[in-house]
């Protein structure tokens, strides 16, 4: 470039984006702004076609681009125009000729979209890690003082209004800091995933992974990956959340407490649910309402779960809502007072107002709203309804618990269990209908605290017993439930998250009625605990799966 073009430019501006959202405005702002503008590739094609005046980085640089594309912007002209410091650096910029440069706007190459493809192969992937852009993000950032640097389009309208005149030199200051934080939060997000997903590659191909175990030697060219040479962990966890709201406080008022969500929260989750009205968000609402979206999503036919403390105390699937909310009430009502209503049908107004008329609710949750329901609820402006819009199917993620100076990773238990998946241990066989009901029974513990009873008839609980240190507590306490519900156990059946290791629970269920039970098995005891059954005429059947619940 020559010593005149240089001087030409007073302020100018680098634009060079993968998401090309909405950059034609941005630049036309920066144009009518005065700003020169810089580009590459098919970034500057597309202002060209708009009508603006773009000059190419390599024609800036005077070094043309290389290595197909891989080399176009990391040049001692691009870094010291966006990294010198007005005042201390600009005799060595007039030495070298660099001219500044005051904007840069930059997002990187689609680094998540490309590896989420099925297809994806290793090499694509590879070329899919952007090295210029983050070093030009980073090198704005850390000059925030002098240059802006945006990289989500979703800035590009606060950002046009502050090239307008009349802005203070303290609001261009406060907002170059918050765009430079939001710049090293991006580069971070992006580094963080492509380490996840190198971290789980096994490079060799001989088939170890990082916990030295077999897996049979898969073959692995370089080009492609197959499945046995992926590690569900990666060697080295990056998670990123974005901070929602700070909650008044945590678990108890002493405590404090935020709500943080991933980038993307996926639909039907309950960080993408939208609150329609009442008061924000508790930390123990957020907890219980997760439980209960859970659960309910577990089932097909219209279902309602009330939870309360992170436990199921009312679980219906019915032929419409409101009998399945009238049922899961009648399992608990003392817990029901001050709880979380989860559905996985629409909320109608008939259910809303059945719900208000007979007892206080701390939240509804639902995938979508009928007409009726907001002008039912408006009189209750304290109960808060949450519209999670829809329950897409259930997806493998990773469950992230915080230990003392670590973290405990799982993935989340789907495991979803037929009739044909059980087996039947007892002398007596379940019928039809006892069969339905432990399946349910079977679905409704997977929910509740270990150790876990559930008590279920005609497809509801009659009473759930949960966190016990002592298995047989937990079904006295279904039964005491069920007994101050007024309900009938007698002909129920029950199921059990874990084995049994005595006969003892078997014999209390069989003394308040217990017609048929659903266990995993694998005690040592297991012939002693069947054999309670077949002296009870109780039919018992193993799921060879436990499901513990912390």
């Amino acid at each position: 470039m020559s010593d005149p073009e240089v001087q030409m430019v007073q302020r100018c501006a680098l634009l060079s984006v993968s998401d090309k959202t909405n950059i034609v405005s941005i630049a036309k702002a920066l144009h009518e702004a005065g700003f020169t503008l810089l580009s590459t590739g098919g970034t500057a094609s597309l202002l060209r076609d708009e009508g603006l005046s773009v000059t190419d980085v390599a024609a800036h640089t005077g070094a043309a681009e290389m290595m197909a594309g891989r080399v176009k912007t990391l040049h001692p002209t691009v870094h010291g125009g966006i990294l010198g410091r007005r005042g201390p650096d600009d005799n060595v910029m007039q030495e070298r000729n660099i001219a500044p440069i005051d904007f840069v706007v930059v997002n990187l190459y689609p680094f998540a979209q490309t590896v989420a493809r099925s297809d994806v192969t290793f090499d694509e992937a590879i070329e899919n890690i952007d090295i210029g852009g983050p070093a030009m993000v980073r090198a704005a950032a850390k000059n925030h003082a002098s240059v802006s640097v945006v990289t989500d389009p979703a800035d590009y309208p606060r950002v046009v209004e502050a090239l307008k005149p009349g802005i203070s030199e303290t609001q261009l200051a406060q907002l170059r800091f918050d765009l430079a934080v939001k710049a090293f939060e991006h580069t971070a997000h992006y580094d963080g995933m492509i380490a996840n997903y190198l971290g789980r590659i096994n490079p060799s191909g001989n088939g170890s992974d990082n916990n030295g175990s077999d897996n049979n030697g898969s073959d692995n060219n370089g080009s492609d990956n197959n499945e046995s040479d992926v590690n569900p962990f990666p060697r080295t966890l990056n998670k990123q959340y974005l901070l929602a709201n700070t909650l008044r406080y945590g678990e108890n008022p002493h405590q404090q407490a935020a709500l943080y969500h991933e980038h993307n929260p996926p639909e039907g989750s309950l960080a993408a649910a939208v609150l329609l009205q009442g008061k924000a968000l508790s930390y123990n609402n957020v907890m219980d309402a997760d439980a209960a979206l859970a659960c309910v999503r577990q089932f097909d036919e219209p279902a309602c779960v009330i939870v309360k403390h992170a436990n199921p105390c009312g679980v219906c699937v019915a032929n419409n809502l409101f009998e399945a909310y009238d049922r899961a009430y009648l399992t608990d009502a003392t817990s029901a007072f001050g709880g979380i209503i989860a559905f996985n049908r629409a909320l109608d107004e008939k259910t809303a107002k059945a719900i208000v008329d007979r007892q206080f609710v701390e939240v509804i949750i639902a995938p979508g709203i009928l007409p009726g329901v907001n002008q039912v609820l408006a009189a209750y402006p304290n109960i808060r309804l949450l519209d999670c819009r829809v329950l897409p199917p259930l997806e493998n993620t990773l469950q992230l618990k915080p230990v003392s100076g670590g973290l405990l990773v799982q993935d989340e238990d789907l495991h979803s269990l037929k009739a044909t998946d059980v087996q039947l241990v007892s002398q007596r066989a379940a019928t039809k209908a006892e069969l339905q009901d432990l399946l349910f029974a079977w679905n409704v513990a997977k929910f509740v605290k270990s150790n876990a009873i559930v008590y279920c008839s005609n497809q509801a609980t009659v009473g759930v017993g949960a966190g016990q240190m002592s298995r047989v507590y937990s079904a006295k306490i279904a039964a005491i439930k069920a007994s101050d519900g007024g309900l009938e156990v007698k002909g129920a059946v029950m199921a059990s998250d874990a084995f049994f290791p005595f006969r003892d629970g078997i014999d209390h269920a069989a003394e308040v009625g217990i017609s048929a039970v659903i266990q995993p098995g694998g005690s040592r005891n297991d012939a002693e605990v069947i054999a309670a059954a077949d002296e009870h005429g109780m039919a018992m059947v193993f799921t060879g799966i436990r499901h513990f619940r912390h």
